[in-house]
């Protein structure tokens, strides 16, 4: 696996998916969780045969070396890590993706270099970096659109239980939680879940979002120096963000456009692809 050295001297991977196509840059991608294993992506739901994906291995997860200092582990600080890959690469801009809390070290990107930035993609991505995080009611709004489905009550009961002991809720519990998360149920889903649990770094999520690491009014200052094209994809079930949260995000850009992705949740490449990759690519 290609590797390159941090500002800090930390060894960090990519993995190169796709083939490289003459005249077209390739979509540079920042993994969510917070700081979780790249290998959740996949190849974004078979977008690797549109675009070639370089998937960063954030410090600390993946094939990525941990840092000597823990602290930079903060999004904040990890911003000169994607600059440092553009600079391997060889790049004078990025074709940018942020899934999840990986779209907050995206948009601080943008933020600090506005001028390295040619395209910006947020998919399902976590807003706190603009101060637009979840909300109870964001929650509630998105669990009710599901009140149909024949698993509803016995979910809704399991999301109780775990509000009230979360450290004594069953893996039976945990699993019923997780119908929310996604726009459909079945064994594959099932699997990717399960596997979820030993995919992330526990002591770099702790410290991504930690005090500190996000300033939303300077943020939202130095974003109207982004020019370049911004895409925000949510889907229609996530509660993180709710449509009408992206849609604010949106707002935050000068020349943003906001998607949705019907019957999808906070995966929408695992929950539909076709859609998935169709809404990326689409100008």
């Amino acid at each position: 696996m290609p590797t390159f050295l941090a500002p800090d001297g930390t060894e960090l991977a990519f993995d190169v998916k796709g083939a490289a196509d003459d005249g077209v840059a390739p979509l540079i991608v920042i993994p969510g969780g917070p700081m979780r294993d790249p290998v959740y992506l996949g190849d974004l739901g078979g977008l690797s045969a549109r675009r070639q994906l370089i998937i960063l291995n954030l410090r600390g997860t993946g094939a990525s070396a941990k840092p000597a200092d823990p602290a930079s582990y903060r999004c904040d600080r990890q911003v000169a890590d994607v600059e440092a890959l553009r600079v391997h690469l060889g790049l004078e801009q990025l074709d940018l993706l942020g899934h999840s809390a990986g779209g907050n070290l995206a948009v601080l990107y943008a933020a600090a270099h506005p001028e390295r930035v040619s395209t910006l993609t947020l998919a399902a991505p976590s807003l706190r970096v603009l101060g637009l995080g979840p909300t109870d009611e964001g929650r509630k709004e998105a669990w009710q659109l599901r009140k149909d489905e024949p698993w509803f009550a016995e979910a809704e009961a399991a999301v109780s239980r775990i509000d009230e002991d979360e450290d004594g809720a069953s893996e039976e519990d945990w699993l019923l939680y997780a119908r929310f998360v996604y726009g459909r149920w079945d064994k594959e889903i099932e699997k990717f879940e399960i596997a979820s649990a030993a995919q992330s770094n526990d002591e770099a999520a702790g410290a991504f979002g930690s005090d500190g690491a996000y300033d939303p009014a300077t943020t939202k200052a130095a974003l109207a120096k982004v020019s370049a094209p911004v895409l925000i994809l949510a889907a229609e079930y996530d509660w993180n963000p709710r449509p009408l949260v992206a849609a604010q995000a949106a707002a935050c850009f000068p020349n943003a456009r906001l998607t949705i992705q019907p019957r999808a949740g906070h995966f929408p490449w695992i929950d539909d692809p076709e859609a998935f990759v169709r809404l990326i690519t689409e100008s």
